[in-house]
């Protein structure tokens, strides 16, 4: 314990770590504020009676949750970041189909801001179609007859104004979180969204006090059910740090009178290389479909579609764990490339003892990295869909919430990769980290 009492003693010596933790507080603290401000033109009190219910057992509630409650504040940050991560799936899957995305891919800084520009377009773009989607859902929810928005507010005016402010607050998100990205510390989107998410953690833990304390659930039983998240906790936990090392011998070289090389050295592969993204994607693509459902809100036959997309439902786990596995691999590939890998050690005098140089070591990492996630993939997806079968089994959707499923898969990942940036800039200046081994067990960095 005072192995790390000093070790967060020593992140603020460091001037440098000390300014980008401040600056990156100091946003994410901009960003719950701006999920508390209501937008014009609602009234709170209605609002928050007809989403009393609504917003725990519906995909909404599970939308809300990664806005950290703007949407049921209906705050001027209600679309949240979600928007970029839509924008950002569309613009990668046409990089792995259309030329043009390959050719800007490759034509490293000059096109990665091409790419960012065009993901930024492609934000906007889907911010003012889900605005549009939010204000059309809010106009048409009242309570007891009283409507959530006046009829004196209602019209083609707090449509538009709606869809400017929320289509406005998402790119102010987004900026946010490059700037996080650029001058803090971690990624900024991911810190968004896992702010979000803390922010309504006690919220979920009264909810479970409450019905304790009610008599409804014995004490035995819920703590049968905190031991077995700690459970999924330590297993989601093993699984991020997991990997599979793969040797890799350098051949000694003669220069002058020094010997350089004849070493062994290991290439780590995480079992999840896809990190957090996958879990992030699919749900914004799950997203997708209840949003263009709310259009309809009239429509009987959608209503009953948007049912079966609920996200206790069996369709929604089953489409939602498939396209889990699907992106882990997609996005597996995207993040590492075995050719380049071989190149690399090729140019470097370095091979994998056994595998000769080239081709047959990038099939060879391939293969490995093939194996290694296929097991990932389907545990995130299990680990994904799991809050589904808690809610079913009684415990509450806003705890359950936290039992597993995107909530925890994103504390833990993006929790994780913080802390092994700050370990980054203690050992850079020689400070002593938060492991023993100066480094995050099962990480490297």
């Amino acid at each position: 314990m005072g192995k790390i009492s000093e070790s967060f003693r020593n992140v603020f010596k460091i001037q440098e770590l000390r300014q980008r933790i401040l600056f990156t507080a100091g946003l994410l603290i901009v960003v719950r504020f701006g999920s508390h401000v209501t937008l014009p033109g609602i009234d709170a009190t209605v609002l928050a009676e007809a989403l009393k219910n609504q917003a725990s057992n519906t995909l909404f509630g599970l939308y809300d949750l990664f806005v950290g409650g703007a949407f049921s504040n209906a705050a001027i940050l209600a679309l949240g970041i979600m928007p970029y991560i839509s924008a950002s799936i569309i613009i990668q899957l046409l990089g792995a189909v259309i030329p043009y995305f390959q050719k800007l891919s490759k034509e490293g800084e000059e096109g990665r801001k091409k790419i960012t520009q065009l993901t930024r377009y492609g934000t906007v773009g889907i911010s003012i179609l889900q605005a549009w989607g939010v204000s059309v859902q809010l106009a048409s929810m009242s309570v007891n007859g009283v409507s959530i928005v006046p009829a004196s507010v209602q019209g083609v005016g707090f449509h538009l104004s709606t869809m400017i402010i929320l289509t406005a607050g998402t790119v102010f998100m987004m900026w946010l979180g490059e700037q996080i990205t650029e001058r803090g510390i971690g990624n900024g989107i991911s810190l968004i969204i896992f702010i979000g998410i803390i922010a309504r953690f006690p919220h979920a833990v009264y909810d479970e006090y409450r019905i304790v304390a009610s008599g409804a659930r014995g004490l035995i039983v819920e703590l049968i059910i905190v031991g077995f998240m700690v459970l999924v906790v330590a297993a989601i936990v093993l699984i991020t740090q997991a990997t599979r090392r793969i040797p890799v011998q350098y051949a000694k070289r003669v220069v002058g009178r020094k010997v350089y090389g004849g070493v062994t050295q290991y290439i780590p592969m995480r079992v999840n290389t896809a990190g957090v993204m996958p879990i992030i994607f699919a749900q914004a693509i799950m997203f997708i479909p209840n949003t263009i459902l709310t259009f309809f809100p009239d429509s009987d036959l959608l209503q009953e579609v948007s049912g079966y997309l609920s996200y206790t439902s069996i369709t929604y786990s089953v489409i939602y764990g498939l396209m889990i596995i699907f992106f882990t691999y997609f996005y597996t590939a995207v993040a590492f490339n075995p050719k380049d890998v071989a190149e690399t050690m090729q140019k470097q005098g370095g091979f994998i003892p056994g595998i000769r140089p080239g081709k047959h070591t990038s099939d060879f990492v391939d293969n490995i990295l093939t194996k290694i996630t296929l097991p990932g993939s389907i545990f995130l997806a299990l680990i994904a869909i799991l809050p589904a079968f808690m809610v079913r089994m009684g415990v509450t959707s806003n705890f359950a919430s936290f039992f597993g499923g995107t909530s925890l898969l994103i504390i833990v990942g993006v929790g994780l990769d913080t802390l092994q940036q700050i370990e980054s800039h203690l050992l850079m200046r020689h400070y002593d980290g938060f492991m023993k081994s100066g480094k995050l067990k099962g990480r490297r960095g």
